[in-house]
């Protein structure tokens, strides 16, 4: 690869952000951006941030958030139990050719170069990092005493899947959003709760660099 490899953390509909990070980015035809999921729902602009993903060529992957309501729309009875706060405006917001992009979204992309991978969630140590589910890969935040996935809300005291990985490969990930850049020997979180009111964080290689800008205002209160 000649050119950038350019992570983004999770969007979560904000665009503006987006947009503007992009500017500061300004890729080149040589560069691949790898939007790292998550890039509907909490925030204003979903359809938004897919056109934006669309029109830079990006790599998006996908995220808890996608595939949530691919799980529901491929479910016969559709019940609407299974859907959380802000998903109901998403499905009324999204067209067809979004829906098309949710359905086309990777699990993972691997840079040979970089021996690096990028996902949404994270993985389970110990285990082949390909033959993991979209439900650990998607969803996973910490690892219980037992060695299960869970979510950190969920599982008081489970400890960072992340501070359990210690690779090959390096991984970079969003899902667990934080209000600073997560940097462990095997991996870097940079969800930095863009819809929060945080940062929305790119990370750029072969340099190693850290590019990131502020939100706008708080979308989604935590």
């Amino acid at each position: 690869m000649t050119g950038r490899l350019i992570a983004i953390g999770d969007v979560h509909g904000c665009r503006d952000e987006l947009a503007t990070l992009l500017d500061r980015l300004a890729p080149t035809a040589a560069d691949h951006i790898v939007l790292l999921g998550d890039l509907i729902n909490r925030g204003p602009d979903g359809p938004g941030v897919i056109a934006l993903a669309r029109a830079c060529g990006a790599t998006a992957l996908l995220g808890n958030h996608e595939l949530r309501l691919l799980e529901y729309r491929r479910r016969a009875d559709q019940d609407r139990a299974r859907l959380r706060e802000t998903d109901e405006a998403t499905i009324a917001a999204l067209g067809p050719d979004d829906w098309r992009y949710l359905e086309n979204m990777p699990l993972s992309y691997q840079s040979a170069d970089q021996q690096t991978v990028f996902v949404h969630g994270g993985f389970l140590p110990n285990q082949p990092w390909q033959e993991q589910p979209a439900e650990i890969v998607c969803r996973i935040q910490v690892i219980d005493a037992q060695g299960r996935p869970g979510k950190r809300g969920e599982t008081p005291g489970a400890k960072p899947w992340a501070d359990l990985w210690t690779g090959p490969p390096f991984v970079v990930y969003g899902h667990t959003s934080r209000p600073d850049i997560y940097r462990r020997p095997g991996s870097v979180g940079i969800d930095t709760a863009c819809v929060f009111g945080g940062m929305l964080t790119a990370y750029v290689l072969p340099a190693g660099r850290f590019i990131q800008v502020r939100a706008r205002r708080t979308y989604y209160p935590t």
